[in-house]
């Protein structure tokens, strides 16, 4: 199952998962793009579920684990993903609902859908499951103007270590991949200049977001045995290595 599959690497991922041979259930917000994700799927769209859902909305994530329990009786994936950002704008500028509004659905959003899913995996036969979070560059180092967004993500790295901790018993793996300037459409700002930490704006390079689905389908690949704790994924020449 992968969480904000209706477009950028949510889309890119599902449709290369669904490529390699699994059956993939597509959560998302939006109705329409989630059903332009299947159709993309072409040939392999037979087995894709569409599954309209408000990741932080603790009823519709229950609902959407209802549907996958129903439909498919286990659950092996779940791709923690779905992601939005904030106005960029003075921390102090920020208004409430602006950063619960990053909160609930970067880090709610991953809570809600880590915690059904290891419900399901302890449960199901054979027992166990994968877990993969969506860290990004912000889990590590922020960009200018980006607090809940940065905030958000470096809880997913301790929501990652804790999930992984915690369920080692029940044979769930839990990993997290971090991404650097993805070319989707959330990113194309960066090719036009974006805000460095000195105040200037710069173009920024982008990679293929094709290299990161690879990326999650080999974390995704492994047996249970082994894990990919995390993965760094950057376009090569993006200022992440000492940036700032």
């Amino acid at each position: 199952m992968v969480t904000g599959a209706g477009s950028g690497i949510g889309r890119a991922c599902a449709l290369a998962l669904l490529e390699a041979g699994y059956t993939v259930v597509l959560a998302g917000r939006r109705a329409a793009t989630l059903h332009d994700a299947v159709h993309a799927a072409g040939v392999h769209a037979a087995h894709a579920l569409a599954v309209p859902t408000d990741v932080a909305d603790p009823v519709s994530v229950a609902a959407l684990f209802d549907r996958i329990r129903d439909d498919y009786g286990r659950l092996d994936l779940l791709f923690n993903n779905a992601g939005v950002g904030a106005p960029a704008v003075p921390m102090e500028d920020l208004t409430i609902d602006q950063w619960k509004a990053v909160v609930d659905i970067n880090l709610t959003g991953a809570f809600l859908c880590t915690q059904q899913a290891i419900r399901m995996m302890k449960a199901q036969t054979p027992r166990g499951g994968r877990i993969i979070n969506n860290g990004s560059i912000s889990a590590q180092a922020p960009r200018p103007l980006t607090a809940p967004y940065t905030a958000a993500k470096h809880a997913i790295t301790g929501l990652t270590k804790a999930t992984s901790l915690d369920c080692r018993a029940h044979d769930i793996a839990c990993g997290q991949i971090d991404i650097g300037n993805a070319a989707t459409e959330m990113t194309e700002p960066m090719a036009a200049g974006i805000l460095q930490a000195n105040g200037s704006l710069m173009a920024e390079p982008r990679m293929d977001v094709a290299h990161v689905a690879a990326a999650v389908v080999h974390m995704a690949s492994l047996p249970l045995s082994a894990n990919v704790q995390f993965m760094t994924i950057v376009a090569t020449t993006m200022p992440y290595i000492g940036r700032g």
